[in-house]
């Protein structure tokens, strides 16, 4: 009975068992000055919490502040928690109080607490722990008696790790944990929450309530609401003003809930059998031997350019010897078989003339060579022609000297 008048108290639809505890766990908690740590989803309803705790605890009669830490600058988060004095920062023309000093003897709730600077954890930390903290500009120690609630919807154990939040501070707060449920695990009030907002916008609008029949129901249960109760009632508000008809279809409900990147509603699943994949395997092979293919006309293309217009510079031959260089790196030529050590069942059997692969491999690998003994030749005649001098030789190749050292080593020409 006492929970009934919770809900009806604070507008609270569902009769779900993670929902029930979570009220049971605030109405327990209330009459102590424990602090508490509420955790859900965003749009789930944790702002209804801390006004569950404070009206039923002996601070009811005082004041109670809700803070939205996210949405403060990180340079005035301290001035609005804490305060500051008269000329402490540019624009400080006057002494202000913080919620701290404000909220003394009553309730604070902190909301989105794992958005707060590393710097401000520190001075939270102290108040929660002795009740004393420091205006901005002030080297006043000031006393205040405030219970703290806080909530958020990250996980501060990730936070932690990151080191973006302070694992004392975390303790210091979670000294009552409370959960609140997700909306797709209450599927039992996700209708009866539409209903109610259904029946409020129709007061608010003065229209007839708008009712969904069983496929839309069915739907409605089954839709994921990554945006929990607040996404729902923004749905609900606005089918009630735009739709004329009242009785909504399945159809018309889904034209109202986004695409997500994963899908949210129940779907069917095809098992991908081993000849699927089979057969799938044996096209990859296919497009990478296709694309070998390719490169070997795209070769020949080149050197007959090459040919035709006389050219032979080495910056010219160090890109097709890369290209190549890459294109063999990359095991386009042939896919190697997988060791036993791979734990592998099957070995993939392949379709293609063993001996062809191997002889193409060959003149790739005997071109390069080819290439290698042309570059070494280019050298020889640049270093000859400047007698000797290396950075003329570079020059004249069209390469850096620092490169043309690098190949003399490589090569190990004795020049």
């Amino acid at each position: 009975m006492e929970l009934q008048k919770i809900k009806q108290r604070f507008g609270i639809i569902g009769n779900s068992e993670g929902l029930n505890r979570a009220i049971d766990t605030a109405v327990q908690v209330a009459p102590t000055d424990l602090s508490v740590l509420i955790t859900g989803e965003s749009g789930v309803g944790k702002e209804v919490f801390p006004k569950i705790i404070h009206q039923n605890s002996i601070r009811k009669h005082e004041s109670y502040i809700a803070v939205n830490c996210g949405a403060i600058p990180e340079g005035t988060i301290d001035s609005e928690l804490f305060g500051h004095e008269k000329g402490s920062f540019t624009g400080a023309t006057e002494s202000r109080k913080g919620y701290f000093e404000v909220a003394d003897k009553g309730t604070i709730f902190l909301d989105e607490v794992g958005e707060l600077p590393l710097a401000t954890q520190v001075r939270l930390l102290r108040v929660l722990e002795t009740g004393e903290f420091i205006r901005v500009g002030s080297s006043k120690v000031q006393k205040t008696d405030v219970r703290v609630v806080a909530a958020t919807n990250v996980q501060l154990t990730d936070a932690i790790r990151k080191g973006k939040f302070r694992e004392d501070l975390f303790y210091r707060l979670n000294t009552v944990p409370i959960s609140i449920p997700p909306l797709r695990e209450r599927q039992a009030d996700i209708h009866l929450l539409f209903r109610k907002f259904a029946y409020d916008f129709a007061e608010k609008y003065r229209m007839p309530s708008i009712k969904l029949d069983d496929s839309a129901v069915n739907l409605l249960n089954a839709y994921k609401w990554p945006g929990n109760i607040r996404q729902l009632k923004n749905i609900t508000e606005q089918i009630s003003i735009i739709e004329e008809k009242r009785l909504i279809s399945a159809d018309k409900l889904r034209s109202y809930l986004p695409t997500t990147a994963h899908n949210d509603l129940p779907a069917l699943y095809k098992p991908i059998d081993e000849k699927t994949f089979s057969s799938e395997r044996e096209i990859l092979y296919q497009i990478l031997f296709d694309m070998k293919r390719d490169m070997n006309d795209l070769k020949k293309l080149v050197n007959e350019l090459m040919e035709s217009s006389g050219r032979t510079d080495l910056a010219f031959q160090e890109e097709k010897t890369r290209v190549i260089q890459d294109f063999r790196d990359n095991s386009l030529l042939v896919p190697a078989k997988r060791t036993e050590r791979e734990n592998v069942d099957y070995e993939p059997e392949l379709n293609i003339d063993q001996d062809i692969q191997e002889a193409e491999a060959e003149e790739v690998r005997d071109e390069i060579l080819s290439m290698a003994d042309m570059e070494i030749e280019l050298i020889k005649k640049a270093l000859e022609k400047h007698q000797g001098k290396r950075k003329l030789a570079a020059q004249e190749l069209g390469i850096s000297e620092r490169t043309l050292y690098r190949k003399i080593k490589d090569y190990d020409l004795n020049l």
